[in-house]
């Protein structure tokens, strides 16, 4: 019988990081949150981080 290591044995999963200045155009948000989100993170996030700081807007008509 062999002994296997569970970590491992797992596969290793890059996480996806995104330019903040491009995450911000295809989102349409302005210049105040690519700021705010500049401030936070530097230049480059992960799409995680991106999401989950992100001031959402109100969408009343």
């Amino acid at each position: 019988m062999q002994h296997i290591d569970s970590i491992t044995a797992e596969p290793i999963v890059a996480a996806k990081v995104w330019c903040i200045a491009e995450f911000c155009s295809q989102h349409r948000l302005d210049g105040k949150e690519q700021a705010k989100l500049t401030a936070l993170f530097g230049e480059f996030a992960t799409i995680s981080e991106l999401v989950h700081n992100v001031t959402r807007r109100s969408r009343s008509r």
